[in-house]
């Protein structure tokens, strides 16, 4: 049981470093452009796959119940992206397959594209307007990688696959539903009102 609180505490360090390592302005624009989408009701589409694809259906449900034209990628009632619409795609490594041909083709239709991603340079990167870098370790770390770190004393933090990544980015997007709840005057009330019933 030590080992799970010790585990759980380096995952809240982790998150609170990328906290302080957030681009201000990157965060900023990202929020500006929210709150205009939301004045416009401009549909906003989410996408991710994976553990990344719950990140994306969990911030989709609260903007929901921010009432934003929102939908997730992949639903069945999810309507055609348009020009100026926005799609949000969340990938840690920014190459993930599915997720960067939904940003190719929404980008030559006329979307605006915003990324949520550990590396600015991957294709996700490239084709993002709007952009977000949390760091992560997205996939299995090499063995010659692992050593390396062990001698010079920099320890891999204990969690798999891209669970930082996953983790830092639930963490900064239900951040970013606390700031937009602050800007568009919404309390907790009236979320709940558009909470589901039904479940």
């Amino acid at each position: 049981m030590a080992s799970v609180k010790r585990i759980m505490s380096e995952l809240a360090a982790y998150v609170a470093a990328i906290a302080d390592a957030l681009d201000n302005k990157q965060v900023g624009q990202v929020i500006d452009l929210l709150v205009k989408a939301h004045e416009q009701k401009a549909k906003i589409l989410v996408i991710g796959a994976g553990r990344s694809g719950l990140v994306a259906r969990a911030f989709a449900m609260r903007l929901m119940h921010l009432d934003f034209n929102v939908y997730v990628v992949g639903e069945t009632i999810t309507p055609a992206i348009g020009p100026n619409d926005i799609l949000i795609a969340i990938s840690g490594s920014g190459s993930t397959r599915l997720v960067v041909t939904a940003a190719q083709i929404a980008k030559e239709i006329g979307a605006i594209i915003v990324a949520i991603t550990s590396y600015r340079d991957s294709p996700l990167g490239k084709l993002a307007d709007y952009l977000v870098i949390i760091p992560g370790r997205t996939k299995i770390a090499r063995r010659d990688d692992y050593l390396a770190r062990q001698i010079i004393g920099e320890h891999e933090p204990l969690a798999p696959l891209g669970t930082l990544f996953e983790v830092s980015s639930m963490v900064f997007l239900d951040s970013v539903i606390s700031e937009l709840m602050a800007r568009l005057g919404y309390t907790e009330e009236k979320m709940k009102a558009k909470h589901a019933t039904i479940e």
